[in-house]
């Protein structure tokens, strides 16, 4: 745990958490040049991932103005649409497009998580930002800021999550993504220490969602836009603070009043490790097929698979599932799967899709496809057991592996090989493998909303890392407009 000394503020000791995450956003300077290239890359996926989602009108449904006809010429854009938002609602849009199709990158410890949700705050502020410093004739950010705040957003959001289980005592992660992005956003907005700290109390003091719309039987499509409410929320506490709002010392610590003692059982809240740009260095990309986390390795086993039992679906008698404890929480589910967001939420449905197609795409979620009976029938023959050591190697922080195994047997007494695998392509040990596929998902994902010459010209920025770095917010942001 890492420990720092408290600072007094009218006679009232502040909670030690508050201020460390505020001496960071503050006056941490990222030299990893690793960070900045992983940065790099979670800003494209990210952006593609929330173009891909574009496609699906339950998502876009949320998009635009919060009541029609509310839009702010000169204020956040989102990408993929002509949309002008002030940076509230533009947060909103843009965090619930990338997390949509559960698809963006992810973070798994205590805690689990996807820290680029809170680039749907950063880009909103610093497009925003951006576009009202030039009207002023003032410099405007660069895309190396947003990296840089990117980069301290998901170390906050990460660290957090280290030793912090929010899923233990029924709260969401999303609160971690306000928290951090709270964090960041009011440093983008020039707060100073007092107004980052304060800003940071009344994020903790908003308590958080429950994680019931995650788990059956409420699954439901919340968990798609719920990382926008908190990337959101947080862009309106950190306006509200940087405008002179008052801020709560021990919102964490107060005794029978704190979040500690309210919401996390009275146990101490902490940092598993001094912040720095280690989650962002280890974070892991989603790239091959849009799935929950745990059950990435397992998908990747049920691909292996395909050609040798596709034709040999009626044969089997059982399919052993072996995983880890996490996954067994989350994504363990059996009977009815109600709507996409339970599916894309169960190990069963997931590898059964692999396993009859081999291949899985966001539309296997959809009603129609599900529909198939060939799905059920697969789920219905599949027993899910833990291996402990998956469990420990999950969370040792020298492996951070997300383990699966797949054995299929026949009813005539034969079975395939178990089939295994401990690191999906999204990790940083296939670093070299998945950061050429991220580039490959993000212009495929382009290519379903924009021309090819417009697309290509993406890319080509996109891609030049040193001119990237040095581009207005406003000039990149508005590449994305249709």
């Amino acid at each position: 745990m890492n420990t720092v000394k408290s600072i007094q503020a009218n006679d009232v000791r502040v909670d030690p958490i508050l201020v460390e995450i505020a001496d960071y956003v503050l006056d941490h300077v990222v030299e990893s040049e690793e960070a900045y290239h992983i940065a790099q890359h979670v800003l494209l996926d990210s952006i593609g991932t929330g173009i891909l989602s574009l496609r699906f009108p339950e998502c876009t449904k949320h998009l635009g103005p919060i009541v029609p006809g509310a839009f702010l010429p000169g204020g956040a854009r989102v990408p993929g649409t002509r949309f002008e938002l002030d940076p509230v609602h533009a947060a909103f849009n843009i965090g619930c497009m990338i997390r949509w199709l559960d698809y963006n990158d992810t973070w798994l410890a205590a805690e689990w998580g996807h820290p680029s949700d809170n680039l749907g705050s950063i880009l909103a502020t610093a497009d925003y930002l951006s576009r009202r410093r030039v009207s002023e004739g003032l410099t405007p950010l660069k895309i190396k800021d947003v990296l840089t705040a990117a980069t301290k957003a998901h170390e906050i959001q990460g660290v957090l999550a280290l030793e912090n289980s929010l899923n233990r005592v029924g709260l969401d992660h999303v609160l971690f993504v306000k928290v951090a992005s709270t964090a960041v956003v009011t440093a983008m907005l020039g707060g100073n220490k007092d107004e980052v700290i304060n800003a940071l109390s009344n994020a903790w003091l908003d308590g958080g969602s429950l994680r019931t719309y995650r788990h059956a039987p409420n699954t439901g499509s919340r968990k798609s836009w719920a990382a926008g409410d908190a990337t959101s929320r947080a862009v309106r506490l950190a306006l509200m603070a940087v405008n002179g709002e008052m801020g709560y010392a021990t919102a964490l610590s107060a005794q029978n009043w704190g979040f500690q003692d309210v919401l996390f059982k009275g146990k101490e809240l902490t940092l598993g490790r001094p912040l720095g740009s280690y989650v962002m260095e280890n974070v892991l990309f989603k790239i091959s097929f849009p799935a929950e986390f745990h059950a990435q390795t397992a998908v990747e086993c049920s691909f292996e698979l395909h050609e040798s039992v596709k034709d040999r679906l009626d044969e089997i008698s059982q399919i052993t599932l072996t995983t880890h404890q996490s996954a067994i929480r989350i994504i363990d589910k059996k009977g009815p799967l109600n709507n996409p967001a339970d599916r894309d939420h169960c190990l069963q449905y997931m590898v059964a899709i692999g396993l009859l197609f081999g291949t899985l795409t966001a539309e296997h979620y959809e009603d129609e496809l599900a529909n198939d009976p060939r799905i059920d029938a697969l789920r219905d023959k599949m027993i899910v057991i833990e291996d402990e050591q998956y469990s420990k190697d999950y969370l040792d922080p020298a492996k951070r592996s997300i383990a699966n195994a797949i054995q299929i047997h026949f009813k005539d007494g034969t079975h395939t090989e178990k089939v295994v695998c401990e690191y999906p392509i999204g990790h940083r040990r296939r670093r070299k493998e998945g950061l050429q596929k991220v580039i490959e998902k993000y212009e495929a994902n382009l290519l379903t909303r924009f021309p090819r010459k417009k697309t290509a010209d993406i890319i080509q920025l996109s891609l030049d890392y040193d001119r990237l770095l040095k581009t207005p917010v406003q000039q990149f942001m508005n590449m994305f407009v249709i």
